[in-house]
C-alpha cells in the first residue's frame, strides 16, 4: 500500500500550510515552506479518500475532478458525523461564531469548535476574521442563523469566487473596515434573536495575508503572492488552475503562496498555476523527477470556467 495525500492543512500555531498523507492506519504531515521547489506526479488511478480517518472499504475509484473526493457511501458516512449538517447536536464542545472575509462583498458567518483555534478559517481561505461569540453548540448555532438572515450574509461562498478575488484585494485597513461593519450590525441585535447562553466576543480583526502571502490591490492576477526574501514575482499574465489529475501527469513549480486549500506556483514560462489539493487526495504521488518543471494536467484560467482542451 502506498501514501495517499489527504490534503492541506493549517495547524494551529503553525505559520504555513502542510500536506497530510494516509497509509493504512499510519498518517503523517509534510510541512510546506515558501520559496521552495514543490513538485509531484500522479500515478494510477484515483481512490475514495474514505471516512472520519477510516480507508475506503471499497478502494472505490473517484473521478479526477472531483473536490470531495470520496465515493458515494463514504460520503454519507462523513456527512452523518458532522457538524454542519447538525448530526451530532449533543457535541459537549465548546464553539466559536465568526465572521470571515475573503474579498469585497464577501463575508459568511460561521461556527468552529473552540480547540481548533483559527485552522478552520485558515482552512477556508478566509482573508480576515473575528470572532463574535462563544458558547454550546446550539447556541453558536441559533446564533449563526440569526445573524446569516439578520446580515444578509451566507454560510458559505463558491470556493472558485474566493479564488476569483484574491488577485486585487484591497489593503488592510479597507478589508477590516468591512468586517468591523458586520460586526457592529451583529452587536447591535443584543437580545433580538441571539441566544442568552452565547458569550459575546470583542471586535479583532485578524488578517491571514501575510500567512497566506497573498498580495496587495495593484498587484494584478499574474503577481498574486507578495514575494518573500528570495522570492521572484511570477509573471504577468493570466493566472491557470489545475482541474484535476491523470495518471504520469506532473505539476512541479516553487510554491510562493497558499490560501485556504491552495498551492500557488510559480510554473516558470507557464506562469503561476494553483494546485487545489482537495483534487491531490486519493492519489498515489510520487516525486516529480529530475528536470521536471511546470505542469502537464489540464487546466482552467482562473475566472475563465471553461476547461483547457489536452495538456500544456
Amino acid at each position: 500500500m502506498d501514501w495517499q495525500c489527504t490534503g492541506l492543512r493549517w495547524p494551529e500555531g503553525s505559520d504555513g500550510p502542510a500536506l497530510g498523507w494516509r497509509k493504512g492506519a499510519r498518517t503523517r504531515a509534510s510541512v510546506l515552506a515558501y520559496g521552495t521547489e514543490f513538485g509531484f506526479r500522479a500515478s494510477g488511478e484515483r481512490r475514495c479518500s474514505g471516512a472520519r480517518g477510516n480507508a475506503c472499504p471499497l478502494g472505490a475509484v473517484v473521478p479526477a475532478t472531483s473536490t470531495g473526493g470520496r465515493c458515494p457511501e463514504c460520503g454519507r458516512l462523513d456527512r452523518a458525523h458532522s457538524v454542519a449538517a447538525d448530526t451530532v447536536p449533543d457535541d459537549p464542545r465548546t464553539y466559536r461564531v465568526y465572521l470571515a472575509w475573503f474579498g469585497p462583498g464577501m463575508v459568511k458567518v460561521g461556527i468552529t469548535a473552540e480547540e481548533r483555534g483559527a485552522a478552520r478559517l485558515r482552512e477556508q481561505g478566509a482573508v480576515v476574521f473575528s470572532w463574535l461569540g462563544r458558547g454550546p453548540l446550539m447556541a453558536a448555532r441559533r446564533a449563526e442563523e440569526v445573524l446569516r438572515a439578520a446580515l444578509g450574509v451566507p454560510d458559505r461562498i463558491p470556493y472558485a469566487r474566493k479564488r476569483e478575488v484574491r488577485a486585487a484585494l484591497p489593503d488592510p485597513a479597507e478589508r477590516a473596515a468591512e468586517v468591523a461593519e458586520l460586526y457592529g450590525r451583529a452587536a447591535a441585535l443584543e437580545g433580538a434573536g441571539l441566544p442568552e447562553a452565547l458569550e459575546r466576543l470583542p471586535f479583532a480583526a485578524v488578517d491571514h495575508a501575510e500567512v497566506f502571502r497573498l498580495g496587495v490591490a495593484g498587484a494584478g492576477a499574474g503577481a498574486i503572492p507578495r514575494p518573500g526574501p528570495g522570492h521572484a514575482l511570477p509573471r504577468s499574465g493570466s493566472v491557470r488552475a489545475v482541474a484535476g489529475l491523470v495518471d504520469g501527469g506532473a505539476v512541479a513549480g516553487r510554491l510562493v503562496a497558499a490560501a485556504g486549500p491552495d498551492l500557488h506556483l510559480d510554473a516558470g514560462a507557464q506562469g503561476l498555476v494553483i494546485v487545489d489539493t482537495r483534487l491531490m487526495t486519493g492519489w498515489t504521488l510520487t516525486a516529480a523527477g529530475p528536470g521536471a518543471a511546470g505542469v502537464s494536467v489540464p487546466t482552467v484560467v482562473v475566472g475563465g470556467g471553461a476547461a483547457q482542451d489536452g495538456l500544456f
